[in-house]
């Protein structure tokens, strides 16, 4: 005679199972690979921006690197070159002091020696700052710049253009493309407008 619970558990083991249940769970297992493509691209899409933003910033720091090394080579001396104006200025103002004749050649002994001197500590002090990139600022006869120049005063004066450095007073000087001190000039006024350059 045959065991009915036997008979059952036989026919649950044999039986192919429900074909909605198992595709279900398999559809469900494999995602969608017009999905997967799509996350994958826009993953690489990101990455690849992170990626060009920073070389970009690499870049950048590389270029704004080599600007402040150039700046400190050009400018790194401007606070020692802006101290050696006054020793400048105080070799223009021995050499101003001395008459004419003195130092035209009509000094003789110890005086012409001392003269000389003088005169060549200045010529090697303006040829050093200029090895460093420091220049003395010419500006007698040329037009009024205030980036260049401070006016003291304003002179009358018909024979130049209005607007013109009649005078200096004090040399001013520049460190590259930067005014180290701003020559002190005087102002002529009075005298026909400059006129305006052509384009």
């Amino acid at each position: 005679m045959d065991d009915p619970v036997k008979k059952d558990k036989d026919e649950a083991a044999t039986a192919p199972l429900s074909g909605d249940g198992g595709a279900n769970a398999a559809e469900q297992a494999a995602p969608d690979p017009a999905a997967v493509i799509e996350t994958l691209n826009a993953e690489n899409a990101s990455l690849k921006d992170r990626l060009l933003r920073a070389m970009a910033e690499m870049e950048n720091l590389r270029r704004r690197t080599e600007r402040e090394i150039a700046d400190a080579k050009t400018y790194g001396v401007a606070s020692f070159a802006r101290d050696m104006l006054t020793v400048a200025d105080n070799l223009g103002r021995a050499l101003d002091s001395l008459p004419e004749e003195a130092r035209a050649g009509g000094a003789e002994g110890a005086l012409k020696g001392l003269i000389e001197g003088v005169e060549l500590t200045m010529r090697d002090l303006t040829a050093a700052l200029a090895r460093h990139g420091v220049k003395k600022l010419e500006p007698l006869g040329e037009k009024f710049d205030p980036n260049f120049h401070e006016a003291l005063y304003e002179a009358p004066n018909e024979e130049l253009p209005a607007g013109t450095v009649a005078q200096v007073v004090q040399s001013g000087w520049r460190i590259g493309d930067r005014v180290l001190r701003p020559a002190r000039v005087g102002v002529s006024k009075g005298g026909p407008k400059v006129a305006a350059k052509a384009e």
